[in-house]
């Protein structure tokens, strides 16, 4: 089932800040949002995700399908590597640990305790969380940060993975992760723009 936006206005601390938002997001397809720091990237997933309500427009298959990850890792520090795997595993009804663990190198450190990981480590268990909670679309702002080459790579094939087994994702980004991918340039829907171009209409 696709994930279809259509005329998507969102707003940021009751500012709009996107409109006219419109895309459709197919199973084993990938869509890359781009703009600068600030044009809404963020705003936007988080309403996808069903975080925050939209100001207008419609979210078609979204709904308890979607697995969101941001820059809060929302790691349970007390807990190791494993144990925050079957947490989440067992909280969403997802599957075996084991594939995540091989899929983003944890393997040596399931048995860490989270809150002992560097930063980039607690990064590739916030994004391993994603293989074990099961849900087909994945929601992702900026998932490569604090991440290095090598680990951006695993990254890359576990979305990779995704796809190839039906799933989607949606994913903020300034890199190029390798990914074929449709991308959109959410500037033209900055929501002040077009209300200045409205205004200019009017006048003319």
């Amino acid at each position: 089932m696709d994930l279809v936006v259509s005329e998507l206005a969102v707003a940021r601390g009751g500012m709009p800040i996107l409109a006219g938002v419109s895309f459709a997001l197919a199973p084993g397809s990938t869509l890359v949002l781009r703009g600068p720091n600030g044009s809404g990237k963020t705003t936007l997933l988080r309403t996808v995700a069903g975080l925050q309500p939209a100001l207008f427009g419609r979210i078609e298959g979204a709904n308890e399908r979607i697995a969101y990850s941001a820059h809060a890792d929302g790691l349970k520090a007390a807990l190791t590597v494993a144990e925050n795997l079957d947490f989440w595993a067992a909280v969403f009804g997802g599957g075996p640990i084991a594939p995540a663990l091989d899929a983003f190198d944890l393997r040596g450190l399931a048995a860490r305790r989270a809150g002992h990981l560097s930063a980039g480590q607690k990064r590739r268990l916030g994004l391993a969380r994603l293989m074990v909670i099961g849900q087909p679309i994945w929601v992702l702002d900026e998932p490569t940060v604090s991440l290095d080459a090598a680990s951006v790579a695993l990254f890359a094939n576990a979305v990779r993975g995704h796809l190839a087994g039906g799933g989607s994702a949606l994913i903020a980004t300034h890199i190029d992760l390798g990914l074929e991918a449709d991308v959109l340039d959410v500037t033209p829907f900055r929501a002040l723009a077009n209300a200045m171009d409205s205004v200019d209409e009017a006048f003319l």
